[in-house]
């Protein structure tokens, strides 16, 4: 079926984060966050930077919180969208306001996530917004070592590692590399010694040597666990350009599913995103080798490199080498996560906020500490693909950005 041509019908107007970000409170962790209050910090955050008043907004989207949110903001969107299949639940939400506004049953639309993944441990309380009940599927399947998100990337990991003569080692170049980017980023968890304890350099034999979590897969192969909020807003042309915000341009999305339960994936070692990034080069009208810039999910490195494969960045079975030979590196062809990704900057479980926050800012050029860590020095990359992930390597959305 042919898709509409949706190309610079909306544009990302701006991109906030909580005020609270990480671990609160510091190296001490005193103070305790819940999802709410990061989703209305942002909100307000993102509200003031475009200068759009949160009572204008008619389009809301979250992931399970659209209607709480509205009736704490005091709004009565005329379009809801409660999409939450993980944490490219943001990617598809960016693809579904895009179309709300096209159509004109919208002019603007707001997207949040709040979720206290390091706060709600302690306060027994509500995460991010998914469901929290175990499945049937995996009632039946948990008995044979498919349970838990470290247990079951490793499976793809050993059989990327078995089909394609790849090792652990090769994927741990994935989080030197985004140690690399978060030390360039104050904002990231990973920064320095001076902030954390655990921050700062680490080499190869730091990945390999550090605990393991999930055979074969160390500490340093998985994503943090913290606290992030952050909104975007998306707005039809015409109020793109009367803004005090730069706008950012949707020029290509696609979403796509492969399976719920690991066990029915049908290659341990391929995802979805080869259909939803088919979908989106199609709309923007261009390929990979078109591609300048890329954030893409980073829950495990194996996250990343699969991925990268699957949106045609590198051929199959060589994803990794983006991160080995330097390409995604900052100074790199194509810079990769330049927050320092999941792995270094921050994840709070549904990492596809944190994505969009920082294609806005790398795209529209107001990235406080620049690119390669520089502030004064932005960006050269003129398009940004987004790829997010949900469930277990389950579910996928990817976007096509384009600078003004």
């Amino acid at each position: 079926m042919k898709m509409p041509d949706l190309s610079y019908r909306a544009a990302l107007v701006g991109a906030c984060e909580s005020d609270l970000i990480g671990y609160p409170g510091g190296e001490e962790r005193t103070i305790r966050c819940t999802s709410l209050q990061l989703h209305i910090e942002a909100i307000k955050n993102v509200s003031e930077y475009t200068g759009i008043p949160i009572s204008e907004i008619d389009g809301v989207f979250s992931a399970g919180w659209s209607s709480e949110l509205a009736e704490h903001l005091g709004i009565h969107p005329s379009y809801i969208d409660t999409t939450s299949v993980g944490g490219c639940s943001f990617q598809i939400h960016v693809r579904h306001a895009l179309a709300a506004i096209a159509s004109g049953m919208i002019d603007t639309a707001l997207i949040s996530h709040g979720e206290a993944g390091w706060s709600y441990r302690g306060m027994g309380g509500r995460g991010g917004g998914g469901r929290g009940e175990v499945s049937p599927a995996e009632e039946a399947t948990a008995a044979y070592g498919i349970a838990g998100a470290p247990a079951q990337y490793a499976h793809s990991m050993v059989r990327h590692n078995h089909v394609y003569g790849t090792t652990p080692e090769d994927f741990a170049h994935i989080s030197v590399v985004t140690r690399q980017w978060a030390m360039k980023n104050p904002r990231a968890l990973m920064y320095s010694k001076e902030t954390n304890p655990f921050g700062g350099e680490i080499t190869i034999e730091d990945v390999l040597n550090a605990r393991l979590i999930a055979w074969p897969m160390t500490l340093y192969h998985c994503c943090l666990v913290t606290d992030h909020g952050g909104a975007v807003i998306l707005a039809r042309p015409e109020i793109a350009r009367t803004l005090k915000s730069k706008p950012v341009w949707v020029v290509g999305a696609g979403e796509s599913m492969g399976h719920s339960n690991m066990v029915e994936m049908e290659d341990f070692t391929a995802t979805s995103a080869h259909r939803s990034a088919k979908m989106a080069y199609e709309m923007a009208g261009l390929s990979p080798t078109d591609i300048e810039m890329a954030m893409i999910y980073d829950s495990f490195t194996i996250t990343a490199g699969i991925t990268a494969e699957m949106l045609g960045l590198a051929p199959r079975g060589r994803g990794y080498t983006l991160w080995k030979e330097g390409h995604a590196a900052p100074g790199g062809r194509l810079p990769i996560n330049t927050n320092g990704g999941g792995l270094s900057f921050n994840h709070s479980g549904m990492y596809g906020m944190q994505l969009l926050v920082e294609a806005y800012r790398q795209m529209s050029g107001t990235a406080e500490d620049g690119v390669n860590g520089d502030p004064g020095k932005q960006t050269e990359a003129s398009n940004c693909i987004v790829n997010g992930t949900g469930g277990t390597l389950s579910t996928t959305g990817t976007l096509i950005l384009e600078r003004d």
